[in-house]
């Protein structure tokens, strides 16, 4: 897993939850919550499709990591790559 497919795998989640949202623009490196209007319910949808449909458990306090796609590449691409090697 690559940090764009990880990108691609967040992208694809928002516009689940957002489909009114346009994606087509965003910035990697600028805050999701800047870019779209997503509220703290949004962002919760959010971590528990991780969960639910790729098993990536984030934990509360790390919800920070999950700013932008650049930080949610950086902190679930390791998390992939841990799953896919169990």
């Amino acid at each position: 897993m690559t940090e764009e497919e990880c990108k691609q795998i967040v992208v694809k989640i928002i516009a689940d939850i957002a489909p009114d949202e346009d994606l087509n623009d965003l910035k990697d490196d600028v805050r999701l919550r800047d870019q779209l209007d997503l509220d703290s319910m949004d962002f919760l949808d959010i971590v528990m499709e991780l969960r639910k449909q790729h098993g990536i458990e984030v934990p509360e306090e790390d919800y920070p990591k999950l700013a932008s796609l650049d930080s949610c590449a950086e902190y679930l691409t390791p998390k992939f790559l841990e799953k896919q090697s169990v």
